[in-house]
């Protein structure tokens, strides 16, 4: 495989050590999770390691909660899977809290119930051997409750698992919570399809419609809820358990500071729609690790609002640390967007494997969301099959209804450092606005095998050292309206015969230094819009 990079008398003279053993180390460690489903990331983070990122953030405790413990079966609970527990967890989580706080026991069996509610001090555990299964009736999860929903406030159904303006809060063990969702998907196509309902909620804000007049939870307004909603709340904690047929979101912090998801299973099937693995909205100071996601659409995405109520808000999502987690299917391995109107910053992604994922990283907006994206670093980041783009950062999403304004999102400094990725369609995508060009982008110790190699298109100071593409067909790298690019002791394959085409008028300022080059004239070529002075070669 190595030999291929390069053929096999380049490969002592271009390969340096610490490329080779990159190579080697990440590639071991790609066949090693990929053939073993039962691989446990778990075994050793009994305690949480300390954040140690490239920005100013605090450390992020653990909810600490007083050794009393409230055993739902004394509260009338029957795990029989066919009584509705929902007012003995109301009850016990009452007399918990009213106490100071404690755990609320779910023990071994299968407990039926509809939503429910936490309040502060209150660790909800579920016990190994024990499922909780949500109800199927809609009526259970009213009256509506403050929400939001893909970015917009509103009131709506309740999330299965709900709290507003809480601390101290958590929900661990080693259970399974089923949420039944099968009987809600159906409302993705009946009900939540780009109607005049939809549009309603999408269009709120625009049309100066308050959030305490956008009501949702009805037959005629239909959307579905969340599994796991905090709300406004501060020391939050999710750890250990398993999550399984959710109606739409996983996981779904919303407004929250000092959040620890660890330790979690997330298992969706990959035919249930919008069912996204975890997705901090607008939220501050959050630790994800240790953490498995096999979902339905995105596995891990940062959001912050969408449009104008996005911007209404205007909270961003900030000072997150994502590591030691793995991915299966999905649409996305760690994502965000595309509702990032609120921004989303300081995110440190790091020793994450992803396989079987539609993308690896993935950024993602439009034209309408404004906001910045900024300060994003992913390391040591290893990828298996990827069905279309390690990397892409994309300003042209195109899902969903299209905004009333045209207000450009911003997207700019980004660190991409020890990735490599096995088999991919395409290596790395980057599509900026032509009014709002990406920026500073910067990509270090990168091997990518895929169909095809790096296209880049509207962006500015595009920083590559010593990354190593090799493409099955056409040209390793493409720039289009881009300028000032620096390409630096990277690695053109023996076999390539265009190393980087340059296309647009914008086009300038490319530096092309120690990449082992042969034939300048074939490997590097420029469409007639390009002046021949836009490119600089030192070897």
């Amino acid at each position: 495989m190595i030999s291929r990079l390069f053929g096999e008398n380049e490969l002592s003279r271009r390969v340096t050590f610490p490329t080779l053993a990159f190579f080697i180390v990440f590639s071991g460690c790609a066949g090693d999770v990929a053939t073993d489903k039962n691989v446990d990331l778990l075994n050793n983070t009994a305690q949480i390691a300390p954040l140690n990122t490239p920005f100013a953030m605090s450390q992020i405790r653990p909810p600490v909660f007083a050794d009393r413990m409230f055993d739902i079966r004394g509260f009338g609970a029957i795990a029989d899977g066919n009584t509705l527990n929902t007012k003995a967890f109301a009850d016990t989580i009452e007399v918990c809290a009213k106490a100071g706080g404690g755990t609320v026991l779910v023990p071994k069996g299968l407990w039926l119930t509809g939503p429910i509610h936490l309040k502060s001090n209150v660790n909800l555990r579920i016990a190994k051997e024990a499922e909780v299964r949500f109800s199927m009736r809609f009526e259970d999860y009213l009256p509506v409750v403050f929400t939001r929903y893909e970015g917009i406030e509103c009131y709506n159904y309740s999330p299965l698992i709900y709290a507003n303006g809480c601390k101290n809060i958590a929900i661990t063990g080693e259970g399974l919570l089923n949420g039944q969702g099968h009987a809600w998907w159906p409302w993705k196509n009946e009900t939540e399809k780009p109607d005049a309902r939809v549009n309603r909620l999408r269009n709120a804000q625009y049309n100066g419609i308050p959030v305490e007049k956008r009501i949702f939870g009805t037959a005629e307004d239909a959307l579905r809820p969340n599994f796991i909603q905090p709300i406004n709340c501060k020391n939050v904690l999710i750890e250990g358990l398993t999550f399984t047929n959710s109606p739409m979101w996983n996981i779904h912090p919303v407004y929250c500071e000092n959040v620890i998801v660890r330790k979690v299973t997330v298992i969706t099937t990959t035919k249930s729609p919008n069912t996204d693995g975890i997705n901090p909205d607008s939220c501050k100071n959050v630790l994800i690790e240790d953490s498995y996601f096999d979902t339905g659409d995105d596995c891990i995405v940062l959001k912050s609002g969408k449009n104008e109520d996005g911007w209404r808000v205007g909270k961003p999502c900030e000072n997150i640390v994502i590591r030691h987690c793995r991915t299966k299917h999905g649409h996305g391995g760690v994502v965000i967007g595309s509702e990032m109107s609120g921004g989303v910053r300081n995110v440190y992604i790091h020793d994450c494997y992803f396989d079987g994922t539609e993308v690896g990283i993935r950024m993602k907006s439009r034209r309408g969301r404004g906001g910045v994206v900024e300060n994003i670093w992913a390391e040591n980041i290893t990828m298996g099959k990827i069905n279309t783009q390690a990397i892409r950062l994309n300003m042209f999403y195109a899902w969903g209804i299209e905004s009333r304004s045209q207000k450009p999102c911003i997207f700019r400094n980004m660190y991409f450092k020890n990735i490599f990725c096995q088999q991919a369609e395409e290596a790395v995508k980057i599509a900026g606005l032509p009014e709002k060009p990406i920026e500073n982008i910067n990509l270090e110790n990168v091997v990518v095998y895929a169909n095809k190699g790096v296209l880049c298109t509207d962006a500015k100071n595009i920083n590559l050292r010593n990354v190593t593409i090799v493409p099955e067909d056409g040209p390793v790298m493409k720039f289009k309206d881009c300028l000032d690019i620096s390409i630096i002791d990277s690695h053109c394959p023996a076999y390539a015969k265009t190393f980087i085409e340059l296309q647009g008028s914008k086009t300038k300022n490319i530096q092309l230094k120690n990449n082992g080059l042969i034939d300048r004239q074939k490997q590097v070529k420029l469409d007639k819009d390009v002046v021949a002075d836009a490119v600089m070669i030192k070897n």
